[in-house]
């Protein structure tokens, strides 16, 4: 008993101590980052000297967390977000992978000096970004992107395992067996593992979802049963042949866009489960792996990782991203996410795990690949992202939130907002919230008392309302709460410009008020769809169009039609498209 108590206790200090340097995150290094050292400091060559060398214990573990991580990452994602980007995270997640393999493994062949086969196969462990990754930089960066970008990279990395997984595999077993490359078979495998994992994800996703919505449970045990079922769906796709990843990352959509259960607090649960999940796996993978090997590595694997920011993945997005007509600092931006984390560290466990000749040298050079990746991209996504001018104005989001029903689409929800200075509603009897016929003012809180107001009740600052709503009308009451000179890092009114344009207003008069050249077919139509012409793919919040000395910024979208476009001078002539 006293063993086991020790050896509790130390599981419990490394977690612990590992989410209080986790505050050190706002400073630079990624959280994952952190996760690792601490994992290496607590292991046989650092301060804690704990002995840890069981491949299968850590591949299980880590496997079980990336389902989890997956999962609330499904959960979170909107329909909308894959209407918006679908096609081209999809084409991220195949061509861009294979593409940043074949580019990755020729450069380590011949810097290396290995067998090609060799080279592919470290080329297409570290080729796929890492969902944990991208899902905890995103959040954490303190940057807001359009939502364009956004969706395009948590998609990608939500779905590019499948490609990375069988490479990784087919390379492994044509060296082991020392065969060739069978175009028919390497097709027919791909098929398989996306039909399987999609068609199982969906099936299996309405199915929980099902069950969700009809079983009466407590309110804490519906996380559980989201969880416990997503990691059944996992395995039982993973043992009919598919991909696993895949299928437990669409069976969170279905189930977060689904009305069911699954609502703020299930949310709120899955966060802290997908936290614990993140933590666990990057200080047992940091455990694993024998600091001194990864200084041995380090010039070879610095190159590696150097060619992968700066040359494989950057043709890889240019390429896959090519239809889709994405503006090139968009591309830029989406080349810089590359990130690796758990998932090139889990794949190269793969060869120790059947002795494959190399094993363990490509484990540490993967491992030292994916250091130098959270360093130098981690700690820069913010820098880059305001360096490219791609963020916007972040979306006023509610104190407080309580689901009614769990469903995602107009239905109603209480939320809670605080009148902000530059707020209209402050020392006002709340007359701009007649114009929303299904809004009712349920309370209000001033300072530690609680009020209901009547028909003349005067709002003051600092007064946080608690109102049931529909949920299309979130984030326009949090402009109307915070204002549009909110304190964000970019502030609305500057970044949409001074003034507000209709997107019905026709565009021949528009042209002729500002001396602007339009065709006759242009003429005819109003700005909204000139702006969609010239932009000529889906349009997303913060998209620009330059107009002769005009700039045009889309300002509010209506089921996915332009509604509101900001108009400002143009401050430089450089191109959009």
């Amino acid at each position: 008993m006293s063993d086991i108590n020790i050896i509790l206790f130390f599981i419990g200090l490394i977690l612990f101590l590992s989410v209080l340097a986790s505050s050190l995150a706002r400073f630079g290094p990624p959280l994952l980052l952190i996760f690792l050292v601490c994992g290496m400091l607590a292991g046989s060559e650092g301060i804690g000297h704990i002995q840890f060398n069981s491949v299968p214990l850590a591949f299980f573990i880590a496997n079980l967390a990336l389902a989890v991580i997956l999962l609330d990452g499904g959960l979170r994602t909107s329909l909308e977000t894959f209407r918006v980007a679908l096609r081209p995270a999809l084409s991220l997640a195949t061509v861009g992978v294979l593409v940043s393999a074949s580019l990755a493994g020729a450069f380590i062949a011949v810097v290396l000096h290995v067998d090609w086969r060799y080279g592919l196969l470290l080329g297409s462990i570290v080729a796929s970004t890492d969902a944990a990754a991208v899902f905890s930089q995103l959040r954490s960066s303190g940057v807001t992107l359009n939502q364009r970008v956004s969706a395009t990279l948590e998609i990608e990395s939500g779905t590019n395992d499948p490609m990375a997984i069988f490479l990784v595999t087919y390379l492994m077993s044509a060296i082991d067996q020392n065969k060739g490359f069978h175009l028919a078979s390497v097709a027919g495998e791909l098929v398989r593992q996306f039909g399987i994992g999609a068609i199982g994800g969906v099936a299996l996703g309405y199915v929980l979802s099902w069950l969700a919505s009809r079983l009466p449970l407590v309110e804490g045990l519906y996380a559980l049963l989201i969880a416990s079922g997503g990691v059944m769906a996992f395995t039982a796709i993973n043992q009919l042949g598919g991909s696993g990843f895949l299928g437990i990352y669409l069976v969170g959509v279905v189930v977060g866009n689904r009305r069911n259960e699954a609502t703020e607090h299930v949310f709120r649960v899955m966060d802290g489960l997908a936290w614990l999940a993140q933590a666990g796996m990057f200080l047992v993978l940091g455990l694993l792996v024998n600091p001194s090997q990864l200084w041995a590595d380090a010039a070879p694997a610095f190159l590696i990782a150097l060619f992968l920011i700066f040359v494989a993945r950057p043709v890889a997005v240019w390429l896959s991203l090519l239809p889709f007509h994405f503006p090139s600092r968009e591309q830029g931006f989406i080349a810089w996410v590359g990130l690796r984390g758990a998932v090139p560290i889990v794949l190269s466990l793969f060869p120790l795990m059947i002795n494959l000749e190399g094993g363990q040298f490509l484990f540490d050079l993967t491992f030292a690949v994916v250091l130098v990746s959270l360093l130098i991209q981690g700690t820069s996504l913010g820098a880059m992202a305001r360096l490219l001018r791609l963020q916007v104005p972040q979306a006023p989001e509610p104190a407080e939130t309580f689901d009614l029903d769990g469903e995602r689409d107009d239905r109603f929800q209480i939320v809670a907002f605080r009148i902000e200075p530059d707020s209209i509603l402050a020392n006002t009897a709340g007359d701009a919230l007649t114009r929303y016929d299904d809004l009712r003012v349920v309370a209000v809180t001033r300072g530690p008392r609680l009020r209901f107001p009547r028909r003349g009740f005067v709002y003051g600052i600092g007064d946080k309302l608690y109102l049931l709503a529909a949920r299309r009308h979130r984030n326009e009451l949090g402009r109307l709460f915070r204002g549009d000179t909110g304190h964000d890092r970019v502030a609305p009114g500057r970044f949409f410009g001074p003034f507000t344009l209709e997107g019905r207003a026709p565009s021949g008069e528009f042209a002729d008020v500002y001396g602007i050249e339009l065709s006759e077919e242009e003429r005819r139509h109003d700005v909204a769809h000139l702006m969609r012409k010239r932009l000529r793919r889906r349009p997303v919040e913060g998209d620009i169009v330059e107009l002769g000395p005009l700039r045009l910024i889309v300002r509010r979208l209506d089921a996915g039609t332009i509604d509101q476009i900001g108009l400002q001078l143009a401050p430089d002539r450089s191109p959009e498209r």
